[in-house]
C-alpha cells in the first residue's frame, strides 16, 4: 500500500514543527541557564586610559587592595578597560605601561552586581626618566637669546643622508626642545632663518638623557 501525497506531506509538517519546537526549547534552555550563570556577587570596573603620546593599547590596569592584587587587565586600543570579577570593597587602581609614567586612581569603591564606571578620568604622561630630550638656545653674536627662530631636527643616516624628524621655534628666551625616544643615534639640529649663516650641530644619543646644544645666530655679511 502507497501513502498518499496528503499523508506524507502532513508527516513532514509535523516533523518540522517538532524540530523548531525543539531548537526554541534548547536555546531557552541556554539563556536560563546563562542568566543563572550570571556572578552577581562580584562587581565590574571599567573606563578609558588616554595617553600624551602613542597607543593607549596594552597599558595594565591592576585593581589593588593596600599592596594585594585583585584582578588585572589590559587596555585595547581606544584605551578602554573593563575589569570583572572584582569583590565588592575599596580598591586603589594602577595604570602602567613602558614609556609612560604611572597612574593611580585612589578609593574605588564597588558593591555586588555594579558596573562602576570610571570614565576618560585618567591621562598617563610621558614618563621623563624614559626619553631623551635634546634642549638648545639660539644667541646671536653678541650673546643675546634669540626668539621666533626655525630650528629643524634629522637623523644622521650615513655620511651622505640624514632623515628630517621635527621642528621649533625658538620660545621667547631663545630655547627649543626635542623629545626622543632613548635609542641610540645621531642627530642634527640646524638653525633655519633668512640671511644668516649656516649654523648646525650634531648630538650623539646613547640612552634616555638630557643632552643640551647652542647654536649661533649669526646675519650674512
Amino acid at each position: 500500500m502507497v501513502a498518499s501525497h496528503d499523508n506524507v506531506t502532513g508527516t513532514l509538517d509535523v516533523h518540522m514543527k517538532l524540530m523548531k519546537l525543539s531548537a526554541a526549547f534548547a536555546l531557552l534552555l541556554v539563556f536560563s541557564c546563562a542568566c543563572l550563570g550570571q556572578d552577581k556577587s562580584n562587581a565590574t570596573i571599567k573606563g578609558k586610559v588616554r595617553v600624551e603620546r602613542g597607543s593607549p593599547a596594552g597599558v595594565a590596569v591592576i585593581v589593588l587592595q593596600e599592596e594585594r592584587e585583585v584582578a588585572r587587565t589590559t587596555s585595547d586600543k581606544k584605551g578602554d578597560f573593563v575589569v570583572t570579577r572584582v569583590p565588592p570593597g575599596t580598591y586603589s587602581i594602577k595604570f602602567r605601561k613602558a614609556g609612560l609614567a604611572v597612574g593611580t586612581i585612589d578609593d574605588v569603591s564597588v558593591k555586588a552586581g555594579q558596573t562602576r564606571t570610571l570614565g576618560d578620568k585618567l591621562y598617563l604622561t610621558i614618563d621623563e626618566g624614559s626619553i631623551v630630550f635634546i634642549r638648545g638656545s639660539v644667541f646671536s653674536d653678541g650673546g643675546r637669546s634669540v626668539p621666533g627662530v626655525k630650528v629643524e631636527l634629522a637623523r644622521i643616516i650615513s655620511d651622505k643622508a640624514i632623515q628630517k624628524l621635527d621642528s621649533r621655534v625658538t620660545g621667547e628666551t631663545g630655547e627649543f626642545v626635542f623629545r626622543l625616544p632613548p635609542d641610540p643615534g645621531k642627530y642634527r639640529l640646524t638653525l633655519k632663518a633668512d640671511g644668516t649663516e649656516p649654523s648646525s650641530k650634531d648630538v650623539e644619543v646613547e640612552s634616555a638623557a638630557v643632552y643640551r646644544v647652542s647654536l649661533t645666530y649669526k646675519k650674512k655679511t
